[in-house]
């Protein structure tokens, strides 16, 4: 059971990769016809390199660091951003903004459990 189990993970994985890879691909093929690269394709395309390092690292290690979808939502909401700033109103700019921040202060409390301020575990020499 656990050995079918691990097999349906690798083809799933696969299929995600192939899949990140064919976004990749659709993504640079938009910029070479519309002769143009913008800052929210950039930013699509960090968005797939971050989705790639997650499936690398599950991968490898069968663990997802919890930075990973965060890095991936502030990157969205970042080109969220770039791509409405024109029509959007300023409160949803704020609101995005916002988001952003809150994501950010997750990401530095999910780093900042590791320091050893915060390990009481450990006992001083």
């Amino acid at each position: 059971m656990s050995n079918n189990f691990e097999i349906l993970e690798k083809i799933v994985l696969t299929v995600l990769l192939v899949c990140v890879f064919i976004a990749i691909g659709q993504e640079i093929f938009v910029m070479i016809e519309n002769q143009k690269v913008t800052l929210a394709d950039i930013l699509l395309l960090f968005i797939y390199i971050e989705v790639l390092g997650m499936i690398k690292e599950y991968w490898i290690a069968k663990v997802v660091r919890m930075s990973y979808p965060l890095f991936i939502a502030m990157t969205a909401l970042a080109r969220l951003i770039i791509m409405s700033a024109k029509d959007a109103e300023p409160i949803a700019l704020i609101y995005e903004s916002f988001s952003i921040l809150i994501i950010a202060l997750a990401i530095v409390a999910l780093r900042a459990r590791h320091l050893s301020f915060f390990n009481r575990d450990k006992k001083e020499d």
